[in-house]
């Protein structure tokens, strides 16, 4: 169990300032997480893979593949300035 004291010292580095009541209920239950950890830290699990979610996701990508969508004159009409193939932008040293 976290004593009020430690509790205190978190508190102050998280910038918060509950109440000797609130310290004390809280000590408590980080301590009660703590002793959770440490039994779940006996279990040996050298033989199983990691889980990285507890939910199956399925790839939801696709191959890329070409496609025209759009006229270079359509894109470039939208364009401020244009030489007729690019873009034309300012020159930057």
């Amino acid at each position: 169990m976290l004593t009020p004291k430690d509790m205190a010292y978190l508190s102050r580095l998280s910038r918060l300032s509950p109440d000797e009541a609130t310290l004390a209920k809280f000590g408590a239950q980080c301590g009660d997480i703590l002793k959770y950890m440490d039994i779940l830290s006996e279990i040996d699990t050298s033989g199983i893979e990691p889980l990285y979610s507890p939910v199956s996701h399925e790839k939801v990508t696709r191959p890329d593949q070409e496609e025209r969508r759009w006229e270079r004159s359509q894109v470039l009409a939208n364009a401020p300035e244009s030489d007729g193939q690019f873009f034309v932008v300012p020159r930057i040293v």
